[in-house]
């Protein structure tokens, strides 16, 4: 639903004075703090609050807690995407994925978008971002920030490097204590003006590695066990073994997440004395949450992404001290994309009317309200590796309707007031008809709200669009009607390409060619129908080589991609799948003559190598890849991530032709 600035009635600077707080000329600090793949139960005082129901109730929290004493605590806090970037995209943006453009891990986030800290930093604020940033591999200086120190993609636990302000820069230790260093400087450096720091941390994701200070921490505790322990995710069919036996009172746990979040807790302890010393706390508006949630055997998973409340549920805090409802705790539905919205309202900022999200300015009101959120919609859009299905939902304070794309059989309702862990589905039961209809309406309400569509970019429309150019010539360079350095596809599909330095030259019986030198290439622009992930392909080339060695066609880099080339004048053809990796390769030099080489890879998992027509090489694979590849395509040399290791050179001689063939027909 579409909302302003005015209809959502945020607390601002402004209508502080209303609610009996002196507004001061200065607006406030905000410090943004979230963890990864943290649970919402994962707080030492939500453990307490849940008493003998507590799974884990050795764990401590203090600074956490103390966060919550001293502010609100919200404790029906959701994500709209169970899933890491696009839960920060909607942090930032206040939208939903199939709007702000990111609804998976490896789409890079769009830099021209508007998000609190683009606004704010319009605003007079300095703003900052610090830590684990991973949308996709993106790289540089973060969007809509004055500073940025982040690392790329996951990071690693330990000397990790960041960018600051887009320059690597080394680093010592465990990797979320640097970054609070980090923030600790920002902090400091900015203390004079208003500022936003959002604060990524890496913990608690795999591999859940704490630094050493935190090994042992909790010993060998284990967690009390649930009822959905045994309870199957629908979508897994026959695939989970249900326990047997005696059900035990406690079973075994991450550990290594729990540790390390015991860690995070120190550091955001450091960043509360900081405020205090500084003098910033009563101007500060500090909010912890997470992400997304995370299964711990729940409905026999791990991870996270779809509609269960252990997936779907985070931690969320605010602490402002000038608003008057310190160690208060809050029912009513919030989520991610409210974050952007409320920043803007406390901060006197219009917010923009394609944001989603509604502002807390009304729950910061001493009275009930009538008119909060009483439902919304969750969206997951499955990505080609992962086994979780597309998934879409409405939840409401007290049920749940789950719809899985194309599989109606497995639709889910719940009466979570009955039965919050999810065990009984009611979808197929008569006696709940009448729920299961009035979520139906609330569902299509919901849905029409949000502008619900599977958008373009979502990875099972990528790969239709893939699997509808199966079985066809999907690139074919014959040079014939290039125009100048725009290298033409002829196979339809308008895979142009582009050559950097290799010149249009005669080649045999009046056909063109490309004379390479050993030092440019021909670019192809990545594009579905060329994705060689999850199918067979076939890939030809002719040449006429000066050389022994040289690269003819690359695609992909180090973990995932394939290599057609020259090694001692014998064509090679390498293809990997991290961490398989698999080389086939002719008898006999072709250095010195004109050669038609064509590398397979088989709808039965084989390559095959052919020269002229006649196989010369064949070897059986474990997998195909399983993954885009990061790297692009080139001809002639391998520019980028080299597939090879240690790289091939790039090739010197003659290219006539090279076509791709994508699908298991050729």
């Amino acid at each position: 639903m579409i909302r302003t600035c005015a209809t959502t009635c945020l607390l601002s600077v402004y209508t502080l004075v209303a609610i009996g707080v002196a507004a001061e000329p200065r607006r406030p600090n905000f410090l943004f703090i979230y963890a990864d793949d943290q649970r919402w139960d994962a707080l030492g005082v939500v453990q307490r609050e849940q008493g003998e129901h507590a799974r884990f109730p050795w764990l401590e929290s203090p600074n956490l807690d103390r966060l919550a004493a001293e502010g609100l605590r919200f404790r029906n806090a959701f994500v709209v995407t169970s899933l890491c970037a696009p839960s920060r995209a909607a942090f930032l943006t206040g939208r939903y994925g199939h709007f702000n453009g990111v609804v998976n891990n490896h789409t890079d986030f769009p830099a021209d978008s508007v998000t609190y800290a683009s606004l704010l930093r319009a605003a007079g604020y300095r703003t900052g971002y610090i830590g684990k940033w991973h949308m996709g591999k993106q790289s540089g200086q973060r969007p809509g920030f004055d500073y940025s120190a982040s690392f790329i993609g996951q990071g690693k636990y330990f000397d990790c490097p960041f960018e600051v302000n887009g320059v690597e820069t080394p680093s010592e230790g465990w990797v979320d204590d640097v970054s609070t260093e980090y923030a600790l400087r920002f902090l400091r450096e900015n203390q004079e003006r208003p500022f936003v720091l959002a604060l990524g941390y890496k913990t608690c994701h795999g591999p859940f590695t704490p630094p050493p200070r935190n090994e042992t921490t909790y010993g060998n505790a284990e967690a009390r066990a649930v009822p959905n322990l045994a309870t199957p995710a629908i979508y897994q069919d026959n695939r989970f073994e249900k326990p047997t036996g005696d059900k035990p009172a406690e079973v075994k746990t991450n550990l290594g997440m729990f540790r390390g979040l015991r860690a995070l807790d120190d550091n955001l302890g450091r960043l509360l004395a900081e405020l205090d010393a500084l003098k910033l706390a009563e101007n500060t508006v500090v909010v912890y949450t997470s992400d997304n949630g995370y299964y711990l055997g729940e409905h026999g998973l791990g991870d996270k992404r779809t509609a269960y409340d252990e997936s779907l549920r985070i931690p969320m805090i605010l602490r402002y001290p000038k608003l008057p409802m310190a160690g208060k705790t809050i029912d009513e539905m919030v989520l991610n994309i409210d974050i952007a919205p409320t920043f803007l309202g406390l901060a006197g900022v219009d917010v923009p009317k394609e944001m989603q999200g509604r502002g807390w300015g009304p729950l910061f009101q001493s009275q009930p309200q009538q008119h909060w959120r009483h439902a919304f919609f969750y969206e997951y859009f499955r990505e080609g590796r992962f086994g979780a299905p597309t998934v879409t939902a409405v939840r409401t304070d007290s049920a749940k309707l789950i719809e899985y794309p194309g599989h109606d059989e497995w639709t889910e309702v719940f009466d979570l007031a009955r039965d919050p862990y999810e065990t009984k589905n009611l979808a197929d039961d008569p006696a709940s008809a009448e729920l299961r209809q009035t979520l139906e309406a609330e569902y299509a309400q919901q849905a029409k709200a949000v502008g619900y569509h599977v958008p373009p970019f979502a990875d099972e429309v990528q790969q239709a669009r893939a699997a509808a150019a199966n079985n066809a010539w999907v690139l074919d360079y014959q040079f014939s009607q290039d125009r100048g350095a725009t290298v033409v596809d002829s196979s339809g599909l308008h895979n142009d390409g582009t050559s950097e330095g290799p010149p249009l030259v005669e080649g045999r019986d009046g056909r063109k060619a490309r004379r390479f030198n050993g030092k440019g290439s021909i670019e192809i622009p990545r594009a579905e129908n060329l994705d060689p992930r999850d199918t067979p392909l076939t890939i030809e080339a002719t040449i006429h080589s000066d050389q022994t060695d040289g690269v003819i066609v690359a695609c992909g880099g180090g973990s995932f991609g394939y290599c057609l080339y020259l090694d001692n004048g014998r064509p090679t053809f390498t293809y990997r799948c991290s961490p398989d990796t698999t080389t086939i390769a002719g008898p006999q030099s072709v250095e010195g003559r004109w050669t038609t080489v064509t590398a397979r890879v088989t709808a039965d998992r084989r390559l095959t190598l052919s020269v002229d027509g006649r196989q010369i090489a064949e070897q059986s694979i474990a997998a195909y890849i399983a993954k885009t590849p990061n790297d692009g395509m080139d001809i002639g040399a391998d520019q980028h991530s080299s597939v090879l290791k240690p790289p091939a050179p790039a090739f010197k001689g003659l290219i006539e032709r090279v076509r791709i063939y994508r699908g298991a027909d050729n």
